[in-house]
């Protein structure tokens, strides 16, 4: 694994964006099926909440092989989305997403620490969230704690569903791996989380503002703003393969490198 200069996360973002604009509306549809499907799943009682996060994993494979099929030249269809599900590693994919879940309990659960509990109240459901009572509690500076404690998760998280899809890894193998990869890409992945923060973030809120100057606040939601988050949420989907082959290669001929 070699080390990554800054402007490689710029260059990740850039090509998301090219294998977005290869097959735009195929990609969307793929997303929009996940989305309608996620909502399905949410509404399942009991296990509703926490089936999505556990099936983040297999569910994530199906865009990594939507960017392999649109580098081919192959169609993107809704199919795939379960091709997380159809690989040999589902079995290991699915473990990894309670995983996911723990992970997220135990840095929600961390925030008591900031706000006595709040955040943890109102994530699970046992609290309205309050705009007074955020304000009082320290909310948002517990969200900011949970959000760090996450980080060494995340980057362990990162790569590990294609380590364990493509590579054959176990669990614990690709965590160590992911965690690592993204480590030594460090200052690639500020580039690349800051250049995310600009298009995703900032870009709709101001065009967002000015726009809400000169028409009905209904209508930018509608015709702007929510065309605008799909389109960047599904080519953010994208930039993650990218991000994967950069360090360990396209699929059908990534090695597993050596940790120095």
């Amino acid at each position: 694994m070699e080390k990554l200069p800054a402007n490689t996360g710029w260059l990740w973002v850039k090509q998301g964006f090219a294998l977005f604009r290869k097959q735009p509306a195929e990609v969307s549809t793929l997303f929009l099926c996940y989305m309608f499907l996620m909502l399905a799943i949410g509404i399942i009682p009991l296990i509703g909440q926490i089936l999505p996060m556990l099936l983040v994993p297999l569910f994530s494979m199906s865009f990594m092989q939507a960017c392999v099929n649109i580098e081919q030249g192959r169609k993107v269809y809704p199919n795939l989305l379960l091709s997380g599900f159809r690989s040999p590693a589902a079995g290991r994919l699915a473990r990894l997403g309670a995983l996911y879940l723990l992970a997220a309990i135990v840095a929600i659960a961390a925030s008591a620490l900031i706000d006595g509990g709040v955040f943890w109240e109102v994530m699970s459901g046992q609290k309205e969230l309050d705009p007074q009572a955020v304000r009082d509690s320290g909310m948002s500076l517990a969200m900011l704690f949970s959000a760090v404690i996450y980080i060494p998760a995340a980057m362990a998280f990162w790569y590990a569903a294609p380590l364990i899809a493509w590579q054959r890894m176990g669990i614990a193998k690709a965590l160590f791996f992911s965690f690592f990869a993204v480590y030594r890409a460090r200052k690639a992945f500020l580039t690349y989380g800051l250049a995310w923060a600009l298009i995703g973030v900032l870009t709709p809120a101001l065009l967002s503002s000015v726009l809400s100057l000169l028409l009905p606040r209904a209508m930018v939601v509608m015709v702007v703003l929510l065309p605008l988050s799909l389109v960047m949420t599904v080519v953010m989907y994208c930039s993650f393969y990218p991000t994967y082959t950069q360090i360990f290669g396209r699929p059908e001929q990534a090695p597993v490198p050596a940790l120095p």
